[in-house]
Formats: structure tokens, sequence, C-alpha cells
């Protein structure tokens, strides 16, 4: 049994406060024949420099940037190692130093951690975080291999180097361990495809009913074409500053206030059980009887010390009462409801009650993926963590609607605002957060923001 001390329980602090000053972000797409990498990534850049508000110019703000960060996922996609170079060089940063990053599906959080660290120690206090993937030069079935070498290749590969299948082998483990029914994994399918709708930059929008999904082609049972996220082609920028570069260059900055990481075994059957990691709302004696092996085969051990670390270092108390919006990571339905409960929305075996209750609907106490999420919106790897934060942000600084109810935003990508678009933003909202996951839970990260 795996058994933690006091030094890694250690709550993370930041020596200086991190700020995001601005983001911005491509549409989605399967397909982006007409644009290479380098171009979108520019794009979003622009985005960020040119339409939040900000009190520079794009040439001033290029002065004040000394590090970046790139997120990729897979130099395979494009057959590129090194990318990083190429945007880089493309942004116009050369000679400035550089990292990428790559930890499978959590690329974009880790990434964002990468950048925070580098404000937060000091080592700069202009960071742009910019990721990119490029899923649309190879076959969907070649794509899929790419992406389920992020798994334990010795053992999860054997199931048919798909990453369906082994979040399907979850979903049956789940259902059989606290018989939830499917209707309860379509109505998360039903909700992120419909709040995409509402998205410019989404990929894959609907308005289905949760008879669709339960009636939908199965990918790997019980997990419907519905139910799984996309693969998609963009991009998305966040820049992060210290507090005195961030009020230079815009009067709206967001504070992050904690970005913590967990991980655990690539292989999931070397997942040995332990006492469940309480957080802190959790009383003592909450899992006095549970039944189960924690975290087994149907919890992620990753995402509570994510969380745990976190709620600690931005002084959460009860995310669902002191968190405004959320975005999780819904590669797959039941990815989403695990999530639920490694973050404490529920406690485990209960997840389905915060999609049940309603409180994860826009307008409810903890408004869920209103961006689409992964399901409906995209899932370009890279990216993706980014993306999330970028959402989380604009509701914070009750911009949402210039991004996404704008028609000409629209028009921008070839699209008309649709007839029955919802404005989603989150009235008055001060805190969210956005988690970042990858492979079958082997990494992590967890940020909250804070409006100032």
């Amino acid at each position: 049994m795996i058994k933690l001390g006091p030094g890694n329980l250690r709550i993370p602090k930041f020596e200086k406060p991190v700020y995001i000053v601005a983001a911005g972000q491509t549409d989605f797409r399967k397909k982006y024949p007409e644009k290479t990498t380098e171009e979108l990534c520019i794009e979003a850049f622009s985005m960020a420099a040119l339409e939040n508000d900000l009190k520079v110019s794009l040439s001033e703000l290029k002065r004040m940037v000394n590090f970046c960060v790139y997120s990729q996922f897979a130099d395979h996609f494009g057959d590129q190692l090194l990318a990083a170079s190429k945007i880089h060089d493309a942004l116009g940063f050369d000679p400035l130093g550089n990292i990428e990053v790559k930890t499978g599906g959590a690329t974009g959080g880790h990434s964002v951690l990468a950048g925070a660290l580098a404000v937060a120690s000091g080592y700069a206090n202009c960071v742009p975080v910019v990721g990119f993937e490029r899923m649309d030069e190879v076959p969907t079935r070649q794509g899929n291999a790419y992406i389920a070498s992020a798994a334990c290749k010795n053992f999860e590969s054997e199931l048919g180097w798909m990453y369906t299948a082994y979040y399907a082998l979850m979903a049956q483990r789940y259902q059989y361990e606290h018989k939830v029914p499917r209707e309860t994994l379509a109505k998360i399918a039903v909700k992120n495809h419909g709040y995409a709708v509402s998205s410019p930059f989404s990929q894959n929008p609907m308005r289905i009913t949760v008879e669709d999904v339960l009636e939908n082609t199965l990918v790997s049972d019980p997990l419907s074409f519905l139910e799984c996220c996309v693969m998609s082609t963009g991009a998305a920028v966040l820049i992060l500053a210290d507090e005195e570069t961030a009020y230079t260059i815009t009067d709206q900055p967001i504070r992050l206030t904690a970005i913590c990481s967990g991980t655990h075994t690539l292989r999931t059957a070397d997942r040995r059980p332990m006492e469940v990691l309480r957080l802190p709302h959790e009383p003592e004696d909450l899992y006095k009887n549970y039944q189960h092996d924690w975290p087994g085969f149907s919890s992620f051990l990753a995402a509570r010390m994510a969380a745990y670390l976190a709620y600690h270092m931005a002084g959460i108390k009860n995310p669902v009462e002191d968190l405004d919006i959320l975005e999780t990571h819904d590669a797959f339905t039941i990815s989403d409801i695990q999530t639920y409960e490694d973050i404490g929305l529920r406690p485990y075996g209960r997840g389905r009650e915060f999609i049940d209750s309603g409180e994860c609907y826009h307008g409810g106490k903890l408004p869920t993926n209103l961006s689409g999420g992964l399901i409906g919106s995209m899932h370009a790897v890279g990216a993706t963590g980014i993306f999330q934060i970028n959402e989380i942000f604009w509701q914070l600084q009750q911009k949402w609607a210039k991004f996404h109810a704008d028609p000409r935003m629209w028009e921008r990508y070839g699209k008309t605002k649709p007839a029955d678009f919802e404005n989603l933003q989150v009235k008055n909202a001060r805190r969210g957060a956005a988690i970042s996951h990858a492979g079958t839970g082997s990494h992590v990260t967890m940020a909250i923001l804070e409006k100032v």
C-alpha cells in the first residue's frame, strides 16, 4: 500500500504572483489543409495580442517577452522533430530561450505550469505559452495509434491501440462498481455537444438527445461515437506575466492562483491501493465504509493529487461552493464522471449526482465545459489544456460574448452564428478551474484562476 509522507504533500507556493494577461486561439477542425501549423500559431498569438483590449501594441508586447513555452503532444503527426523551433522562429521570438513540453494529453496544462514556474521564480516576467497540434496529416486510424502510444505499449496496447478501448474497460468497471445507468453518461455528451453549438471555435457542435447517444454506433462497448473526443487541428495561446508587467499590459489581468500536478503509473496494472487522499471539504470518516480498492481501475490518483495541492494552494474549501466555472478533460463521458469524483465534486461512487442534479449546467452552481469541451469543441492535444484555460480566462473577464457572440467571429471561420445561439457568460464569475489530463490518468494538472 502506498503511504504518502509530509514532504510528498507539501503545498506548493509561488515566490511571485502569476497572472494571465491575454488569450487567443484558432477554430478547431478535423482538417486544416489551407493553413500551416506556423500560420495557425501566428493566428492564435495575434488574437491574444490584438483582440484582448491590451494597453500595449503588438510590437511593444513582443519586446516585453523574455521566455517562451511550447506545447505539442506528438512529433509523429507533423513528422517534425523540434517543431517548436519552427513556431518560435515564425512568431519572431529568436534568440529568446524556449522549451517544448510533452506530457501526453496533459501537455497543455503542464506547459502552463512550466510558464508559471518561470514567472513565479523570477526567471522571466512575460511568457507566451503556445500550444498546437496537427492531427490531419495522417489517417484517423494511424492517428489513434499514435495517441494510444501514450499508454503503456506493453500492456494497454494489447487492447487494440485505441484509447476508447482503454476507457471502455474503465467504464465497464465503473458501472459494475457503482451501478451507473448509461443514461447518466449520455447526458454528459448531450450537454457538451450542445454547448459547442454556441462556440465559433468548435469542431463538433450538435443538438442531440440521450436517445441519440444510446442509439449511436458503438466504438468500444459501452462508449459510442458521440461520447468520444474529437481529433483536431488548431492552436491556442495564453500569455503569463508577473504583477508589474501584467498591469502594464492590461487593466484586467486574471490571477493564476494555483496550478498543480499529479502523476500515476503509466501501466494501470501497477497501481497499488492506498487510503483515499481526502480533499479539504471531505470529513475524516467519509470513506470509512468504502467497499472498493482505491484508486483501483475506476479512479485517478493523479487527478486527486493535483486537486489536493491546488485546493490548498488557492484556499479552496469546497469546490462546488468556491468555484464558479469549470473545464474538465472530457476525453470520454466516463472520464468526465470519474473526474467529478477525483476533484471532489461528489464523493467516490456518487459522481452521477453532479450531472443528475443539474449543478453542472449553465445557470447551475458549477457550470462545467461551457466551451463544449473535448467532446464538442476540440482535442488538438497540445492546445487543449491552454484552450480550457482561455475559456475560463474570458469568462472571468466577462468577455465570453466578445469572443463567442459576435457574428464576425463566426464569419472569420466561414460559419454562420446559429439561430439557437445561447449566451453562456456566467454572471459575476470570480473563480474557475481547468483539468488537463493525460493517458489513462498518468499525468494531470489542475489550474485555478481568480478575478482580482
